[in-house]
């Protein structure tokens, strides 16, 4: 059967899932962490975390850190797992903080002395010529606020004592519950105790008074 003919696309599709699972197991994924949103005070430093990850490992990869897609702020290389990154180039308050010769491939970022205008997105891009050129990103957005708000828990303490409150007064409940049912059981096996022993007494004393009574002879004539 020839390989091209319409019999043999099913054999094919198997093998091909696999390896597209494949290609997806092994494949490079950057990540920002579990929010992509960060808040930052006018005039402060700002962490900007990045991460990245890759079943088979690195050779010259290439990070590049973009705002607002266009302007690049940090760009560097990691030539093998053994070693830290290389600076390429970067904007003068971007301040590389991570390391790859951990347990995680770093590539975070500090951007100094944050300023209203630096609110926006920052996307970490990273190339891996080991993965055939492979490419990722993961983005993270920036507001710059003046003046940090704090958050009013109020109405959260009041309803975590108010359902706190509530838990208790059931538990409370629950347990004068259980011990008036002891009190009772315990009172009503009193009481047949008392009337299995009384029923007791009462035959034994008619026994008595029977034997007592079929013993004595009858007067002779």
């Amino acid at each position: 059967m020839a390989p091209g003919s319409p019999a043999a696309a099913p054999r094919l599709l198997p093998a091909l899932l696999a390896l597209h699972v494949l290609a997806i197991a092994f494949a490079l994924e950057v990540s920002v962490g579990k929010t992509n949103t960060v808040t930052a005070l006018n005039n402060s430093d700002v962490l900007l975390p990045c991460t990245f990850t890759t079943c088979i490992g690195f050779q010259d990869l290439v990070f590049t850190w973009y705002f607002n897609s266009t302007e690049m702020i940090y760009h560097g290389k990691i030539k093998s797992k053994a070693s830290e990154p290389f600076l390429v180039g970067r904007n003068p308050r971007v301040e590389f903080v991570g390391s790859t010769t951990g347990k995680d491939n770093n590539i975070s970022i500090v951007l100094k002395n944050v300023e209203f205008s630096d609110a926006g997105k920052y996307t970490c891009h990273v190339k891996n010529p080991k993965e055939k050129n492979a490419q990722h990103n993961a983005t993270i957005f920036l507001t710059v606020v003046h003046k940090m708000v704090e958050t009013d828990n109020t109405l959260t303490l009041i309803i975590v004592g108010v359902v706190g409150g509530l838990i208790g007064l059931l538990i409370l409940f629950m347990l004068i519950k259980r011990v008036v049912l002891f009190i009772i059981k315990k009172t009503q096996d009193g009481k047949k105790e008392c009337l299995v022993s009384s029923s007791g007494n009462d035959n034994t004393e008619n026994g008595l008074a029977g034997s007592k009574a079929e013993q004595k002879a009858p007067p002779k004539a």
